[in-house]
């Protein structure tokens, strides 16, 4: 199987319901580092997995239209607690909308699995995994 990751950050604030969270409960700010893993067991006609330039231009306006809000307040989110596993799985699913849109390039036919990754910080993340 090979693989790209291609990365960037998002930047929100938000808060939790449940006593599971203890004080993130609050209102509070989160940078996410981004990774998108693309998978494919076979290499395109040019050798590559996915042109990566497509890639990390289409994480990068899925990642900009999470960032610098408070996803409380965003429609698609109310009334849901936005952890960084149900992040992952929004940016993967919003990235492979695009991806079945043809937005990646005609070589992404060929792609079988996405892994989105969230970084919270340098000692813990959260991944969402899919077939595509």
């Amino acid at each position: 199987m090979f693989s790209i990751t291609v990365r960037d950050h998002i930047m929100i604030a938000h808060s939790f319901s449940g006593e599971v969270f203890g004080p993130a409960q609050k209102l509070h700010g989160a940078t996410f580092v981004v990774d998108a893993t693309f998978r494919r067991p076979e290499l395109d006609n040019d050798n590559i997995v996915v042109d990566i330039g497509l890639a990390s231009q289409e994480l990068h306006a899925i990642c900009g239209g999470l960032s610098y809000r408070n996803l409380d307040d965003e429609p698609d989110f109310l009334g849901i607690n936005t952890s960084t596993e149900f992040l992952a799985k929004v940016i993967a699913d919003r990235l492979a909308a695009r991806i079945a849109a043809g937005d990646l390039g005609p070589g992404a036919a060929g792609l079988t699995g996405l892994t989105i990754t969230l970084h919270e910080s340098h000692i813990a993340w959260a991944s969402y995994e899919r077939d595509l």
